[in-house]
């Protein structure tokens, strides 16, 4: 008789003691290649295959143990993970009167920037992003990368903030430039509570290759601007860090302060400008036949071209008159403005019900494409926006916003508080993946406003998360196994130069960005919701991480707390084998034996590597069925070997596997499978 059949799998009392001798024996780390065998005949007791987990084997840590990287919780940040009674964000509102300047590839503006402490903290000074001037020769930007790089200057560009103002209620103040930060010493400090007003003009030069945020692209019918991240925009102060001043290296893109935003932009009379806002003044922009397509787009589900690819250069397609044009837009409750303007615009809308958007009073949001007519595939942009507004709002969260802006052009995907940028023209796959990406923004970092300078993974991770099932539902091909995802986790593990999740995107080492930004968390979360705690439990506490920190600034650690808090399970194995360290991930099946006399089989496992999950075995018997058992992730709680059994019914078992769909990022397929001699 092999063991006593009540003390397999579940005698957590006689294992833990047994593990306890075994780690005796061996004094290594857990996670070792073979772990140690108890003799199966042993006198004392019942005898089982097992290694203890060392409380010192994952980095010096148990990986079941609490997470000591958390900051304690208080009464602004609760234990639970959501804001508590004495949360607090800043604000900041900006009024901006904007000129493009189309020969000189330039733009100038002036702005009055309102500033609201609403911190218990009492200010003397304020920083500033000054995002263009990662664009002058002489930035650690420009010094740090190599030339031509993504994110790097480029060569013979006077790029760069030039500021001619800077006053505040008549009196000049002074603004101390350090590369890509700025800070305005003040006269006055700003007590809690208190409102700070002030004055500021700049001009720049658009970057033409506009490393990945904005750009020039030069098209038949005239050039494409995409503009962002193109005022001095005031740095975060939070309870958390203070003040956010890290500066801008291109990799990590920004966190900034919800606020109001009234820009008027003047460009020149035969430009299309569209913006992440409610265009004010109709009227004055647009011929009495573009407003009313204008405004039938909102209120039709069907495509409605507002601006015909027959009418781009048509002096009749604008008003009547000499000289620019002023477009004036809205936004409220927005982290940052970013526009888009061009002479060879066709512009396309269609209005797409969204219940509980909280910027759209009647539920409508008007989805917007604007390009030109060599993107032949946009003609399908406007319907690829509503489905992904629609699927997500239902799915997850309400889109936040009462528009949503598709802009093609030279950028070739980046996202803005209610506007995108796309490059791909003339592949429709292609064009969906990325325009589902970036809309899926609107939700993480814009909605959930995540610290994009830190935590890349909190809103690249996430969107790529929700992309799977979105995508899934456009095309109609959910993915029932995750190979390909577990396969590009494996990939990227094998490789040199290992870096965890929570490293900052701009210590990422080169071409790492895509796998820990945005592959692993969008694995890990797959694997959490399909392996861990299944759909209905993971959807709950996701949805709820949403609306707790809708238009607040979460922290990674307000994210655990509250899967934990609504799952309602210690999840510390989960983030510290997936988020926290460069752990991977290896089960294997040891051996299959049967107990004749006892009608009983047992399989002996085996996790040989630091990363544990929950095992699904596939049992095939003699007579030919098929059976699929799955073990909790707690059986490693203690031991690295494990043993499983069942009586089989007089049959004999042929065949098991470990991981059947090839769900799991398993570094050696090889010990996945026994089959009988």
């Amino acid at each position: 008789m092999r063991r006593n059949h009540a003390a397999v799998g579940l005698g957590v009392s006689w294992v833990l003691a047994a593990g306890l001798l075994a780690q005796d024996q061996r004094g290594d780390a857990p996670g070792a290649e073979q772990p140690i065998i108890v003799e199966r005949n042993a006198p004392a007791g019942p005898t089982f295959d097992a290694a203890f987990r060392s409380p010192t084997g994952f980095q010096n840590r148990h990986i079941f143990a609490p997470l000591e990287d958390w900051p304690d919780p208080d009464r602004v940040r609760l234990g639970s993970g959501a804001p508590g009674p004495d949360y607090w964000q800043q604000r900041v509102n900006y009024q901006i009167d904007a000129t493009l300047h189309e020969a000189e590839r330039s733009v100038s503006a002036r702005a009055k920037i309102t500033y609201h402490n609403n911190s218990p903290d009492t200010l003397t000074y304020l920083w500033l992003h000054l995002e263009q001037n990662l664009f002058k020769p002489d930035s650690i930007g420009a010094l740090s990368k190599e030339p031509g790089s993504r994110f790097g200057y480029r060569e013979g560009f006077d790029g760069g903030f030039h500021i001619e103002h800077l006053a505040s209620a008549g009196h000049d103040l002074e603004l101390h430039v350090y590369d890509t930060m700025g800070r305005i010493d003040l006269d006055e400090p700003i007590g809690p509570g208190e409102t700070f007003v002030f004055h500021i003009s700049w001009s720049f030069n658009i970057p033409p290759f506009g490393a990945d945020r904005l750009a020039v692209e030069e098209v038949e019918q005239g050039p494409i601007f995409e503009i962002a991240q193109w005022f001095p925009a005031v740095a975060v102060y939070d309870d958390v860090d203070g003040w956010n001043t890290m500066g801008y290296l291109g990799q990590g893109e920004f966190y900034t302060d919800f606020g109001d935003f009234d820009v008027r932009i003047t460009a020149p009379r035969e430009h299309i400008v569209v913006a992440g806002a409610v265009l004010q003044n109709p009227a004055g922009v647009l011929t009495p036949e573009a407003r009313e397509r204008y405004e039938r787009a909102k209120a039709s589900d069907d495509t409605v071209t507002i601006r015909t690819a027959a009418e781009v250069g048509d002096p009749a397609s604008w008003p009547e008159g000499e000289g620019p044009l002023t477009w004036h837009f809205k936004a409220e409750q927005t982290r940052t403005f970013a526009w888009a303007s061009s002479a060879s615009f066709i512009w396309d809308g269609a209005g797409v019900d969204i219940p509980g958007c909280p910027h759209a009073p009647d539920g409508r949001v008007l989805a917007q494409a604007a390009y030109p007519k060599e993107a032949e595939a946009w003609v399908e942009a406007v319907q690829m926006a509503r489905h992904c507004l629609d699927f997500n709002s239902r799915q997850w969260h309400p889109y936040p916003y009462p528009v949503a802006v598709n802009v093609n052009g030279r950028v070739g995907g980046m996202e803005y508080p209610g506007i995108v940028f796309c490059g791909g023209r003339n592949h429709r796959e292609g064009l969906y993946g990325v325009t589902d990406h970036e809309f899926g923004h609107n939700w993480f970092p814009m909605l959930v406003n995540t610290d994009e300078r830190r935590y890349a993974w909190m809103d690249e991770g996430f969107n790529t998360f929700i992309n799977i099932y979105t995508k899934s539902d456009f095309f109609g091909n959910y993915p029932d196994d995750a190979r390909g995802m577990a396969g590009d986790v494996l990939n990227n593990q094998r490789q040199d130069n290992q870096q965890p999740m929570m490293s900052f995107p701009d210590q990422i080492w080169r071409g790492r960005l895509g796998y820990l930004a945005y592959g692993k968390p969008a694995a890990a979360l797959w694997q959490l919701r399909q392996n861990v705690l299944g759909e209905e439990r993971f959807d709950r506490a996701f949805r709820e991480y949403i609306d707790r920190w809708a238009f607040k600034h979460p922290q990674p650690a307000d994210f655990f707390r509250t899967m934990e808090d609504v799952a309602g399970v210690d999840l510390a194995w989960f983030w510290r084998g997936w988020f926290y360290s460069t752990a991977t991930l290896d089960q294997a099946v040891v051996r299959v034996e049967h107990d004749e006399e006892d009608d009983w089989v047992y399989v002996d496992l085996e996790n040989r590597r630091d990363m544990v999950m929950p095992v699904t075995i596939e049992v095939e018997y003699d007579d030919g069925q098929v059976e699929q058992r799955g073990l909790p992730v707690e059986i490693w709680t203690t031991t690295n070997a494990w043993t499983v059994g069942w009586n089989p019914d007089g049959r004999k078992v042929v065949r098991v596997k470990l991981d059947p769909k090839g769900m799991l990022p398993d570094m050696d397929e090889s010990n996945n499978e026994w089959k009988a001699e």
